[in-house]
C-alpha cells in the first residue's frame, strides 16, 4: 500500500509539472468551463420568455376588437408588434422571422357578440419552436378566454344576477393549478442546472483523453509508466487525480453561479450534490480513459468522446421524457452518467427530495468508474509497445 501511494504521488507530481508547462490544460479545465458557465448565466438571466412579437389583423376595427387586442398585448409573453392590413402581409412577416404568430379578428366581431351569436378569433402560430408555440398559445388563449368570460358576465348581470352569481354560473367548477417547484416557470431554473453540468462533463472527458493521448502522441507513455514504478493502476490514478481536483473546484464554481447568480433554489442536501459531482467527474474520467485506451489514438478518441458527450443531453429526458421514448432508447439513456446526475440535481436542488432517494443515482454513476479496470491490461500494453506511439 505504501508503495502504491508513493508511486501515485510521483505520477501526481509529474502530472502537475506537465499541466504547468502546457497552457492548453488551463484552457480546457479552467478558462473554457468558467466562460461557458458565465455564458449560460447571462443567457438565462431573464429566466422567462417575454414580449414575443406577433401581428394582429383586425378586420372589424371596433371597440371590442381593440379591447381584445389590448388584452392579448397585456399578457406577459405576447407583444403586438405589427397591425397588418391583410394575411399576405402577415405571412411575409412570419416567413421573415419578424413575428411568431398572427391573430385574426374577423369582420362583424363586435356585432356578433352584441347579437349573442358565436364568433371566432383565429390564431396562427408558427410552430417551428415548441417552447414559443406553447407559450404563445397559452397566453393568447388565456386572454381570449378572459375576454369572453367578461362578455358573458356582463350579459348575465344585465339579466339580474350579481357578479358573483354570474361567475358561478359561468364557471361552476374552477380549476386551480399549483406549480410546486418552479412556480414562475423560470427557464433559468430548469436549463442552467443541465447546460452547465453538460459543459463540465465535456471538458472533463476531453481533458482526460487529451492527458493520456499526449503520452502516446509524444511517445512518453513508457516514462509515465516507469514513474509509477511499473504499476499501471498507480500511473492512471496519479494521472487523473489533478484533473479530478481542478474539475471538482470548477463544479463548486458552477454551483455558486447556479444558486447565487441564476437563483436556482436549493431545497435539498448540498453534501449530496457535492458528492454526486465528484462521482460525476470521476465517472466521465473513467469513460474518457476507456475510450482512449481502447482506441489508442488521440484524434479518434477525442472525436468519439465529443460525440458521446453531446448525446448525453439528448437522452437525459430534459427535453423529451425518458418514459415516452421507445423501450430501446430508454435503455440507451442509462449509458450516460449525465442522466443520473441531472436527476440528482433536480431532486436535491428543486424538489428537496430526502437524500436517501438519490442514493440509486449515485450507485449507477459509480458503476461507470469500473470501466478502466476492464482495460488496464491493454493500457499497460499501449504504454510499453512502441507501435502505439507517435500517432495523432
Amino acid at each position: 500500500m505504501a508503495g502504491f501511494i508513493s508511486d501515485t504521488a510521483a505520477v501526481f507530481r509529474r502530472e502537475l509539472r506537465r499541466i504547468s508547462e502546457q497552457p492548453i490544460y488551463a484552457v480546457l479545465t479552467v478558462v473554457l468551463p468558467l466562460v461557458s458557465f458565465a455564458f449560460f448565466a447571462i443567457l438565462f438571466e431573464e429566466g422567462v420568455a417575454r414580449n414575443i412579437p406577433i401581428a394582429v389583423l383586425d378586420q372589424d376595427h371596433s371597440t371590442l376588437s381593440r379591447k381584445v387586442t389590448q388584452m392579448i398585448d397585456d399578457t406577459p409573453t405576447v407583444m403586438v408588434s405589427f397591425e397588418v392590413q391583410d394575411m399576405p402581409e402577415a405571412e411575409r412577416l412570419m416567413r421573415e422571422g419578424k413575428i411568431d404568430a398572427v391573430v385574426l379578428i374577423p369582420y362583424d366581431f363586435e356585432k356578433n357578440i352584441l347579437s349573442n351569436r358565436q364568433t371566432n378569433l383565429d390564431a396562427y402560430v408558427t410552430g417551428t419552436n415548441i417552447t414559443v408555440n406553447g407559450l404563445l398559445a397559452k397566453d393568447i388563449q388565456t386572454a381570449v378566454s378572459t375576454f369572453a368570460a367578461g362578455i358573458q358576465i356582463q350579459l348575465l348581470t344585465k339579466k339580474g344576477l350579481t357578479e358573483k352569481q354570474a361567475m358561478a354560473q359561468l364557471m361552476p367548477v374552477r380549476f386551480v393549478k399549483h406549480i410546486l417547484f418552479n412556480p414562475y416557470t423560470n427557464y433559468g431554473y430548469y436549463l442552467s442546472p443541465s447546460f452547465m453540468p453538460m459543459m463540465l462533463l465535456i471538458f472533463t472527458i476531453m481533458t482526460t483523453i487529451f492527458a493520456i493521448g499526449t503520452e502516446l502522441k509524444h511517445s512518453t507513455a513508457k516514462e509515465w509508466l516507469d514513474t509509477a514504478g511499473g504499476s499501471v493502476f498507480a500511473a492512471l490514478v496519479g494521472k487523473v487525480l489533478p484533473i479530478i481536483i481542478i474539475m471538482f473546484i470548477m463544479s463548486l464554481a458552477m454551483f455558486v453561479i447556479i444558486f447565487n447568480v441564476v437563483g436556482v433554489p436549493l431545497n435539498g442536501s448540498i453534501a449530496m450534490l457535492l458528492f454526486g459531482s465528484l462521482l460525476f467527474i470521476v465517472s466521465y474520467q473513467a469513460i474518457g480513459t476507456f475510450i482512449i485506451t481502447i482506441l489508442s489514438n488521440m484524434r479518434l478518441a477525442l472525436s468519439l468522446g465529443g460525440g458521446y458527450s453531446v448525446l448525453a443531453f439528448t437522452f437525459s429526458g430534459l427535453t423529451f421524457p425518458i418514459m415516452a421514448m421507445y423501450p430501446a432508447m430508454q435503455v440507451f439513456s442509462r449509458f450516460f452518467p449525465f442522466t443520473y446526475y441531472t436527476d440528482l440535481i433536480i431532486d436535491q436542488a428543486m424538489r428537496g427530495t430526502p437524500p436517501a432517494y438519490s442514493i440509486p443515482d449515485l450507485c449507477y454513476m459509480s458503476l461507470f468508474i469500473l470501466l478502466p479496470l476492464l482495460c488496464l491490461p491493454h493500457l499497460r500494453t499501449i504504454c510499453t509497445e512502441e507501435k502505439y506511439w507517435g500517432k495523432l
